[in-house]
């Protein structure tokens, strides 16, 4: 049974997210580094995307990086099945057959639950479309709100429609929530980029393949001064309640315009250490079945004291965590990939008033707003009330460290199907890629350490079948289907424009 403090006043216009709508890509650097864009405050004063192909690759210098940061992934300690397990020996190799094309840049897959086997795709261009039990993607969308979305720029961008998530009872209500970027609502925050839009809708009453464009109910709307970092993830938790993932507001470092002062002084402030002044940089979790337009779950954090935190909140101290999912197994963990700034890209587990260390820390080390690709030696492990800056559970260095795996970490989910059985209970993720050039996107599968607390292995999948065994796109994201098995998203553009999206479904290696 649900326990409810109070139904929520709607939040209109609460400043600050986080990022990528599709991930906050980072340039590489290599022997001789080159890049299509780095990451400036200049994005905080446009609102404008950080990069696009369009741009010249520019020569960067080597960065400054200690010679003990090294990316972390490595092989697996398990090299075969325990004596005592029946799984078969874990080799990190993996299949794609191909589902859908034609898409544009899908970010996400999700099942209604209702048993039609049915598949969702959230297409970053504003569409839902079908993909049957069979197979078949519908050439009529499920849902269109192109028209009520903020102009997204085709050669790069971090907004559009960026999740969708189907009430538990969906079979029966015919309820879904959505997440997009629409144009900035009222006149709170002048000069800001738009604003995040969470919204109900419902199924036709006549197609359960269209959903009704007319029956939209707005639930929560939060002002954005920048165009990256929006997150964006929402789901429904093993709970009952909506999860709902927002960055810090995007710039950079998380500090300027629409980033407010908090308690580390040595950062200037930041949304992602700030509780009380907006739900930027955090994961909320509301009940979205009672109240007007929600109610605020009684063991959420903050709700039984406004003065500590906004209620909504539910952990906090991200960057731009671009995607979480829930373990469908063991004991429903929540993982959530948040993108990093100079050198980190990271995923963590998520528990309740956790606080995950941005713009303290990236990652597990230190960060500085003013230097940040050269961290500080020292910095707080604790907030002031006491609270650990949880570090994540695996970490890796992007292209801004010589080496560095790639761009953006995109998150996935922990395997939980029966198609590749050495999976079970790994987590599959992965990176957008090393360049805006050419799409070479990674998947990785970690493991858990036998030794608590520490960090999770994980290797790269070879794609069999593959030149290279490589992706050979961007990764633009995860599903999962009915089953629990696993889908990848890819692209071969790194922007929401043309029909190279596809859906792949991860099958046994050939």
């Amino acid at each position: 049974m649900k326990r409810l403090l109070s139904t929520a006043t709607s939040i209109v216009a609460v400043s600050i997210l986080v990022g990528c709508g599709s991930p906050t890509p980072m340039p590489r650097a290599t022997g001789s580094p080159t890049a299509a864009a780095v990451e400036t405050d200049t994005a905080e004063a446009t609102g404008m995307p950080t990069a696009t192909p369009e741009q010249p690759e520019a020569t960067l210098a080597p960065t400054a990086v200690s010679a003990e940061v090294q990316p972390t992934a490595e092989g697996s300690p398990e090299a075969s099945a325990s004596p005592t397990s029946t799984r078969p020996p874990f080799r990190p190799r993996v299949g794609l057959a191909l589902v859908a094309e034609g898409l544009t840049a899908p970010l996400s897959l999700k099942a209604a639950g209702d048993g039609s086997g049915r598949l969702f795709v959230v297409d970053q261009a504003g569409l839902i479309r079908v993909i049957t039990a069979e197979g078949e993607l519908l050439a009529e969308p499920f849902l269109d709100i192109r028209d009520r979305m903020v102009g997204i720029n085709p050669g790069y961008d971090e907004r559009g429609l960026l999740g969708l998530a189907f009430n538990p009872d969906y079979e029966e209500s015919g309820r879904f929530v959505v997440y997009y970027s629409a144009p900035l609502i009222g006149e709170s925050h002048p000069g800001w980029n738009h604003t995040g839009q969470l919204s109900w809708f419902s199924v036709s009453e006549n197609d359960h393949n269209v959903a009704d464009p007319d029956s939209e109910v707005s639930i929560l709307r939060v002002d954005q001064p920048q165009g990256n970092h929006n997150g964006g993830e929402i789901a429904f938790g093993p709970d009952g309640y909506l999860y709902m993932a927002l960055g810090d507001g995007g710039g950079a470092n998380d500090v300027g315009t629409g980033h407010v002062e908090d308690w580390y002084e040595a950062n200037a402030g930041g949304n992602g250490q700030d509780v009380t002044q907006n739900l930027l940089g955090s994961i909320l979790r509301i009940d979205v079945d009672t109240g007007e337009p929600y109610a605020i779950p009684e063991e959420n954090p903050f709700a039984g004291d406004g003065e500590k935190g906004l209620p909504e909140i539910w952990a906090y101290g991200f960057r731009n965590p671009y995607r979480f999912s829930f373990d469908a197994g063991g004991d429903g963990e929540l993982f959530v990939a948040d993108v990093g700034q100079n050198l980190w890209e990271e995923v963590s587990i998520a528990t309740a008033e956790g606080n995950y260390g941005w713009n303290v820390k990236e990652g597990a080390h230190c960060f500085s707003a003013s230097t940040p690709s050269q961290p500080p030696e020292d910095c707080p492990d604790t907030d002031p009330d006491g609270n650990a800056l949880i570090d994540p559970i695996l970490e890796y260095q992007n292209g801004n460290a010589p080496g560095g795996l790639g761009l953006a970490v995109v998150g996935g989910y922990v395997y939980r199907g029966e198609a590749l059985p050495s999976f079970e209970g790994r987590y599959v993720f992965g990176d957008w890629s090393t360049s805006f050039g050419q799409g070479d996107g990674k998947l990785f599968a970690a493991m858990r350490p036998e030794e608590e607390g520490a960090m999770w292995s994980f290797q790269e999948l070879e794609i069999t079948g593959r030149d290279g065994g490589e992706l050979g796109g961007f990764l633009m994201g995860f599903g999962q289907g009915p089953d629990n098995e696993l889908y990848v998203l890819t692209s071969q553009s790194p922007g929401p424009q043309g029909t190279t999206g596809r859906v792949w479904k991860l099958v046994p290696p050939e």
